[in-house]
């Protein structure tokens, strides 16, 4: 099982370790529930080190990247996009953020439990563009300051003024004698920060944040916050077997351009099946992963990601279901365990997002 720079530092918290996309992760410290509310309502912090990171050199840098992603990526050295990987039929290889690094060099940080699976992908898509691919995932670490409270502290902590930065925008900046990407990013639906940076620097960085009052937190806040937020799951609410529109991930499909899996998703888009929704429960219960969506005996779809939240009053859930069961407030049923649990379709909206725009 792999670790990362911070292992120790999760060891000698005495946080709850899980294998999670082959790395040794801390998945709580103090509870799950305890680490939610610290990011929403103050400053919590995540090793993501992790996840993947692929450059992208050469001539055809710019152009390449946008041939394989579902967004349009501009020549801007200071824009984070949010885009996607589709195969041919239009399914998710997988959800990432892409850096303009320089006009020959892009970065792409991908998930952690793809990064072989997508290493192999863009490298087949490669073949008829002057581009250099390099797997640097092992190079380097990264953590994310998370919660209302990051900004307070950042400029601070980081040695250089990076609080003047806009949502999904970033800056390489100066920090102990090195150099560290300092991104307005995350994935908990709250303002905050994300660093890149050699496993040392981002070690110190751990430690200075730490000292600055930040709340370690593990993966499973990680995933209530992110689910909250309605923010996707690779796994979940995208995977190879579900296409970004019915994700309801339009915003990051511009059918304007050229790219793989485009002709799929017109299709989609002009002709829906299937839509992740929103869903209540109408008693107390949990919605997990996998459980069925029913509309009296015939089964209509699938939970992707369902919680009972500390900060929701009632059990919600996204689900995969069939278009014709998609309309708010039409009353459904959830299998758990054998007995069918009533529930309705309601907005995804769970949690107003507080990034700083």
């Amino acid at each position: 099982m792999k670790t990362t720079s911070l292992t120790n530092k999760h060891l000698a918290l005495n946080a709850r370790m899980i294998e999670y996309a082959g790395f040794n992760m801390p998945v709580s410290y103090t509870g799950i529930a305890e680490e939610h509310l610290a990011v929403r309502n103050g400053m919590g912090i995540f090793d993501v080190s992790h996840m993947g990171e692929f450059l992208v050199d050469g001539k055809d840098a710019i152009k390449f990247v946008n041939y394989i992603v579902t967004n349009i990526i501009p020549e801007d050295f200071t824009k984070v996009t949010y885009t996607l990987f589709c195969d041919e039929k239009g399914f998710v290889v997988d959800d990432l953020l892409v850096y303009v690094v320089k006009p020959e060099q892009v970065l792409l940080v991908v998930n952690a439990g793809n990064i072989d699976k997508d290493f192999a992908w863009v490298e087949k898509q490669a073949k008829n563009f002057d581009v250099q691919l390099r797997n640097v995932s092992e190079n380097y670490s990264q953590i994310a300051l998370q919660g209302p409270e990051t900004k307070n502290h950042i400029d601070e902590l980081l040695g250089t003024i990076v609080s003047d930065l806009g949502f999904m925008t970033y800056k390489v900046i100066p920090f102990l004698g090195g150099y560290v990407i300092a991104s307005r990013t995350g994935y908990t639906g709250e303002d905050g920060f994300e660093i890149y940076g050699s496993h040392d620097l981002v070690v110190q960085a751990w430690d200075l944040a730490v000292s600055k009052g930040a709340i370690p937190c593990g993966l499973g806040a990680r995933d209530t916050l992110r689910f909250e937020a309605n923010l996707p799951l690779y796994g979940h609410e995208i995977s190879d077997a579900i296409n970004p529109i019915e994700a309801g991930l339009g915003f990051a499909v511009k059918l304007e351009k050229d790219f793989i899996g485009k002709e799929a998703l017109v299709n989609a888009k002009e002709n829906p099946t299937r839509k992740i929704v929103g869903i209540e429960l109408l008693e107390r219960n949990i919605p997990r992963q996998g459980y069925l969506v029913f509309d009296q005996d015939k089964e209509i779809g699938v939970i992707t990601t369902g919680y009972l939240l500390p900060t929701q009053e009632k059990p919600i859930a996204c689900a995969l279901v069939d278009i014709n069961y998609s309309k708010l407030g039409t009353e459904l049923f959830v299998q758990i365990r054998g007995k069918m649990v009533p529930a309705k379709v309601r907005s995804r909206k769970f949690y107003t997002k507080n990034y700083n725009k």
